[in-house]
């Protein structure tokens, strides 16, 4: 049998959008000979429309699109993932009022339809409904119930989706049982470091232990601080790895299951998937929102930096404004940084000297501010200055706060946290230092090298308030991404005095966290919507 793996990049709510490119595969894989075409979870109104799955005629429309695509399906089968809902008793659902869609009480299913010549030939709903870290299903899916397969020219085969492939003694154990020759998942799996590897041993394990195939159809695309990553595979009976459709890339891609080969496992770094990831992030972001052009301050140092070179990979040189803004304290090597970058990149540079407006507000204030009120007037007249540019271009405005600044607060609210998105949000301060090596024939030696630094007095560096990033970085990642206590981190054997200062710092910029832009998550734990810390804690551990 021959099968086309739809991976395609969808658009959160674009119903229409998504379902004309939808058409377009299923001709492509028409052309192609395929017998069966597959599309990723949730295909027809992007993942995930979150609350919009309650707005007005969104399921009418998710339906409507259903019906295009069915007619359509002449000579190919199709699988796509979509949704079905059914009316409630009245009263039923008095728990989550919210849940009103067209005016009904209902209950809704994340569904996959299998289509042919025009008509329905079966469905399953989602059973296992994820609901950790970015994943909020069970606040608008009822379950699934019941496991089966289906007859498809000659093949017995199992259709789940999602999270029903990683439940041990789940779906795909019992699709097995009874009888399914070939496993066809559809998923909207997001990106973070190491996903790879761990989905890859997953099919290995459901393969050999249930002796069946598995077809993986991942989604592809930026949405909101999430990327969709695709890399679609299909794994034989024996567990081999015998097909590898690209990451981040979009498109139609054919295997024939009659003649399986297994494929080369060539996998790239961790930081080179995160420079796609990332790129891949703001494109998205910035063109499913209606905007091409993007501006970012370029201070000279290697975040904004980093930020710049990702954009110009993203939207193109042309789309990305570069604005260096001196005050008194800025350096003259950070000038010609900031300067050799732009020119590099390709980019337009613009300078807008701000010492004048840094006097102005001095001179405003009853009392002359000093140390760290003076410190965050510069930032926060740059931050103004900045999205004073945005209005003009009709841009949007790159935040290039990295995760560990951002853990420790180190960073002023309304000033250098300003903008729509923050590219770099997830990566810590070494990370940031790993991917400007992707970028060394774009960014400066002395900017990879330098102590970084605010410049926002005399002779600052970041060590003077921080510690060494070295030191920082593994203690962050314990507490943000494994919970770790104090307890563990002495046994981890971390310095105590550093541990209480790192620990406060996090716990009292959390309201800052909650103000800033979306950053891209590239780690299994971000700051955003997969973390859920109270603004107001007063928990010591």
């Amino acid at each position: 049998m021959r099968i086309g793996i739809g991976q395609i990049n969808t658009h959160v709510g674009a119903i229409d959008t998504n379902t004309t490119k939808i058409l377009q595969r299923i001709e492509d894989a028409k052309a192609a000979g395929c017998d069966l075409v597959v599309f990723p979870e949730l295909a027809i109104c992007g993942s995930s429309p979150l609350d919009l799955f309650w707005r007005d005629g969104f399921v009418e429309a998710c339906q409507a699109a259903l019906d295009r695509i069915t007619a359509a399906s002449a000579g190919i089968g199709v699988i796509v993932g979509g949704l079905a809902a059914e009316r409630k008793q009245a009263g039923s659902n008095r728990d989550n009022p919210s849940s009103l869609s067209d005016g009904a009480l209902i209950n809704l299913y994340n569904r996959a339809f299998l289509v042919e010549d025009e008509a329905i030939l079966g469905h399953v709903d989602k059973q296992h409904l994820a609901s950790y870290d970015v994943n909020c299903e069970g606040r608008h899916f009822t379950s699934g119930e019941g496991t089966s397969v289906h007859e498809f020219r000659g093949m017995t085969v199992g259709i789940n989706i999602c999270e029903d492939l990683w439940i041990d003694d789940g779906p795909t154990d019992l699709q097995a049982s009874l009888g399914a020759e070939w496993i066809i998942n559809v998923s909207a799996s997001p990106f973070y470091i190491g996903k790879y590897d761990i989905r890859n041993r997953l099919a290995a394990r459901r393969t050999k232990e249930n002796n069946v195939g598995l077809i993986y159809v991942n989604l592809v695309g930026g949405q909101d601080d999430v990327v969709f990553d695709g890399g679609s595979f299909v794994f034989d009976p024996k567990g081999r790895h015998v097909f590898q459709a690209p990451h981040f890339r979009e498109g139609l891609y054919v295997v024939d299951l009659n003649h399986p080969k297994p494929v080369r496992q060539e996998h790239s770094s961790d930081i080179a998937d995160v420079r796609e990831a990332l790129v891949l992030g703001i494109r998205d972001y910035v063109r499913k929102n209606g905007f091409e052009q993007v501006i970012l301050g370029l201070s000279g140092g290697i975040d904004s930096a980093v930020v710049a070179a990702l954009a110009v990979e993203a939207l193109g040189a042309a789309n990305v404004l570069c604005v260096y803004l001196p005050s008194e304290f800025s350096s003259a090597d950070s000038h010609e940084d900031a300067d050799a970058v732009s020119k590099n990149l390709g980019t337009v540079f613009q300078i807008i000297e701000i010492s004048a407006t840094h006097r102005a507000l001095r001179n405003a204030l009853p009392d002359s501010p000093t140390g760290l009120v003076d410190e965050n007037l510069q930032p926060r007249i740059r931050g103004t200055l900045l999205m004073a540019l945005a209005n003009q271009h009709h841009a949007l405005v790159l935040c290039p706060g990295n995760k560990s600044e951002i853990a420790m607060g180190y960073n002023t609210l309304y000033g250098d946290t300003v903008g729509a998105l923050a590219p770099i949000a997830d990566l810590y301060k070494g990370q940031v230092y790993q991917l400007a090596e992707w970028f060394e024939e774009l960014i400066p030696e002395r900017i990879r090298t330098k102590p970084p630094s605010a410049e926002l007095r005399p002779g600052q560096r970041d060590e003077d308030d921080l510690p060494p990033y070295e030191v920082l970085d593994p203690i962050l990642k314990q507490v943000i991404e494994a919970n770790a206590s104090k307890r563990q981190l002495l046994e981890q054997g971390f310095d105590e005095a550093i541990i209480d200062d790192v620990q406060q710092r996090i716990r009292i910029s959390e309201h800052k966290r909650g103000q800033l832009p979306p950053g891209i998550k590239i780690s299994p734990k971000a700051f955003g919507s997969g973390r859920r810390i109270p603004l107001t804690n007063g928990y010591h551990d």
